[in-house]
C-alpha cells in the first residue's frame, strides 16, 4: 500500500521559515519524481516544486529564491524548506509522487501565515 505521509505545516508569521516533510512508504522512492502542490479553497491546485529521482529540480516563479525542494533516498523523505513566508502562500500543501503512470498524493498539511 503506497502512502504519503506530509508534517511540518502549521501557523507562521510573515516572513517566518517552515519546513515540510513528506514520508513515504510503499514505492520505490529513488525511482519516483517527487513534489509539492498547494491549494486554496475555490482554486486550482497549483504546483510548487518538484526534484527528479536524480536531483534535479524546478520550482514555480512564485516561490523561486524563497522555496527550496530536497529529497533524502535513504529516509524515503522529500522536504519543502519554505523562508521568507508571505500571507499569500496560506494553502494546504500537498506531496505528490510520479513514476510513468503511477501518481500517488498525500493527504495535505495546512499552511498558514499570519500575523
Amino acid at each position: 500500500q503506497v502512502q504519503l505521509v506530509e508534517s511540518g505545516g502549521g501557523l507562521v508569521q510573515p516572513g517566518g521559515p517552515l519546513r515540510l516533510s513528506c514520508l513515504a512508504s510503499g514505492i520505490v522512492f529513488r525511482v519516483y519524481s517527487m513534489g509539492w502542490y498547494r491549494q486554496v479553497p475555490g482554486k486550482q491546485r497549483e504546483l510548487v516544486a518538484t526534484i527528479t529521482g536524480g536531483g534535479s529540480t524546478s520550482c514555480a516563479d512564485s516561490v523561486k529564491g524563497r522555496f527550496t525542494i530536497s529529497r533524502d533516498n535513504a529516509k524515503n523523505t522529500v522536504y519543502l524548506q519554505m523562508n521568507g513566508l508571505k500571507p499569500e502562500d496560506t494553502a494546504i500543501y500537498y506531496c505528490n509522487a510520479g513514476f510513468v503512470r503511477s501518481i500517488y498524493w498525500g493527504q495535505g498539511t495546512q499552511v498558514t501565515v499570519s500575523s
